[in-house]
């Protein structure tokens, strides 16, 4: 990665050498498919999507290799680049706060290896809502490593189903996509118990969903 990138004052030291060292293993990660200049860009565009509302700043650099990380990859499926015969899920709401992180952390429990899952949010949050990684932990699924992101043009290309749960308007559409509307209610700002009934009806839905797409849960 090129130094002067992140010569810039918000930008510590520290943040440097780590988004350096992020850069590096993208590019192992993505040898062959993508070259320096694609994935310093992803990883750049990715650092300032956070950069304005992250709460604790030394997790920046982390924030952004996952991001970057799930762009790629997306970018890859969309170019033909990667090709693994999976469907892949896009769970989408307002702030990717609650419910679709409590939809993508139901899918990849119940769908394994079987499947890939992404979510995002029109307005994200600035962090998971707490009342349902309390009510998923419940059910032994830790959401709480999970952060809010944006969706962008390349994961809503890559997906083959897009499920909005309140995102109206503002649910991006692209052709040959198949679209779903999830009636379920917004856990902002309720209790673990208000949360419950919440998350067991994503997770009918998520199970429902496994089905029509001819995908068993895993054991």
């Amino acid at each position: 990665m090129t130094t002067h990138t992140w010569r810039r004052q918000e930008i510590t030291l520290d943040q440097q050498v780590a988004l350096r060292a992020a850069a590096s293993r993208l590019a192992e990660n993505f040898e062959g498919v993508f070259g320096p200049e694609t994935i310093e860009r992803f990883l750049t565009t990715s650092y300032d999507e956070f950069a304005g509302r992250a709460k604790v700043l030394n997790f920046l650099p982390l924030l952004a290799e996952r991001f970057a990380n799930q762009r790629l990859q997306a970018l890859a499926r969309v170019e033909g680049l990667h090709q693994d015969g999976k469907p892949v899920v896009l769970f989408l709401c307002t702030h990717n706060a609650g419910r679709s992180q409590m939809a993508l952390g139901f899918f990849e429990h119940h769908a394994g290896e079987t499947a890939i899952a992404w979510s995002g949010g029109s307005e994200p949050g600035i962090e998971v809502n707490a009342s349902a990684i309390a009510a998923m932990a419940e059910r032994d699924i830790d959401i709480s490593w999970e952060y809010p992101k944006p969706w962008t043009d390349e994961v809503v290309r890559a997906a083959d189903v897009v499920i909005s749960m309140g995102c109206g308007d503002a649910c991006p559409i692209f052709p040959g996509k198949r679209y779903e509307e999830w009636t379920v209610d917004d856990p902002a700002g309720l209790s673990v118990e208000e949360v419950r009934p919440i998350r067991d009806e994503v997770e009918r839905r998520v199970l429902a969903l496994l089905k029509e797409l001819d995908l068993e849960p895993v054991a």
